[in-house]
């Protein structure tokens, strides 16, 4: 069994092809709070939910563009009101966040799994999905391909989202400042132009916790603890990505530039910033149009009642 780990990228200059180097388990997470409720047990993490708390993990080092992966078995049984979370995050106010949330619940019932995006500090851009499969059962990967061009959201390498960069500036030269604002040579474009995540350097996360004011039915089924605890078993964790340097703001130009504009470094071949990684393949594409027309059961572009004005980047739908 695959231990958890992040991928830190060596680069065999001779033969010209990159190695992937596997790390225990403490030098890739560790627990970002309530550690007690963070286990270890052999190659599996594990997090717990029980009445006194849940748990979680942070990835001890941040990156720029990538794709962060984790193969996680969900929590089984009666779950409801039980949300298990694997995301990306950067710091402060007007960060941005790439989310996967599982949503427990009742025994029988399918999880659904709620994906969201922040940018600049907004979110309100949930879509949720039942799965074609039992996540309880076994191990399965969900993982964020992140590049200057789109963010991918895919469980089992079948894409299930994408978020396309469709403002015409590029990214290169668009970056945040100490205080946390963004500016680029677009700052005056009209709001009408769909968001994109400024480049900013994130964290992987993970977290279980109790959300029966909403996650279950619109917070109908309440947890219940009488089966706790609520366990979430991890196998795996990948990062493949341009890593941030350790001592270096999150606002550093030169690190913006480095990992925006290079496409070798320490890491190795950037492959996730190649011409074929900037929009999907034809036969992504399918996947993506038989995931939402099979398995996609809520989406903030078409509630109205949410969102009387189409926000820009739903246009078309």
């Amino acid at each position: 069994m695959a231990s958890l780990a992040v991928v830190a990228v060596a680069v065999l200059c001779a033969a010209g092809v990159v190695v992937a180097a596997v790390g225990k388990i403490d030098d890739v997470v560790e627990p970002s709070w309530a550690n007690d409720h963070v286990v270890y047990e052999g190659d599996l993490l594990k997090l717990r939910l029980d009445s006194s708390s849940g748990g979680g993990f942070a990835s001890k080092n941040k990156f720029l563009y990538g794709k962060a992966s984790a193969d996680l078995k969900l929590v089984p049984g009666d779950s409801a009101g039980v949300v298990t979370a694997f995301y990306l995050s950067s710091g402060g106010d007007k960060h941005n966040e790439f989310d996967f949330e599982f949503l427990g619940n009742v025994t029988g019932e399918p999880y659904l799994v709620q994906t969201n995006l922040y940018i600049d500090g907004v979110g309100n851009r949930e879509q949720r999905i039942d799965l074609w499969f039992d996540p309880t059962a076994d191990f399965h990967t969900y993982a964020v391909l992140w590049n200057p061009s789109q963010v991918v959201f895919l469980v089992d390498d079948t894409p299930i989202r994408v978020y396309e960069n469709k403002n015409g500036t590029a990214v290169k030269g668009h970056h945040r400042h100490a205080n946390g604002t963004s500016t680029s040579a677009n700052a005056t474009a009209s709001s009408s132009v769909p968001p994109f995540p400024s480049p900013q350097p994130m964290a992987v996360y993970s977290s279980i916790w109790n959300a029966d004011d909403w996650a279950t039915q619109g917070g109908r089924v309440k947890t219940d603890w009488s089966h706790a605890p609520f366990v979430a078993t991890f196998r795996d964790v990948r990062v493949e990505g341009c890593a941030w340097a350790a001592n270096a703001t999150d606002w550093d130009a030169g690190e913006v530039d480095r990992c925006t504009g290079s496409s070798w470094g320490k890491e190795g071949r950037y492959w996730w910033k190649e011409k074929d990684m900037q929009e999907l393949t034809v036969h992504q594409s399918h996947q993506l149009v038989w995931a939402r027309a099979h398995h996609l059961v809520y989406d903030y572009c078409v509630d109205t009642d949410r969102f009387p004005v189409q926000p820009p980047e739903c246009a078309g739908r």
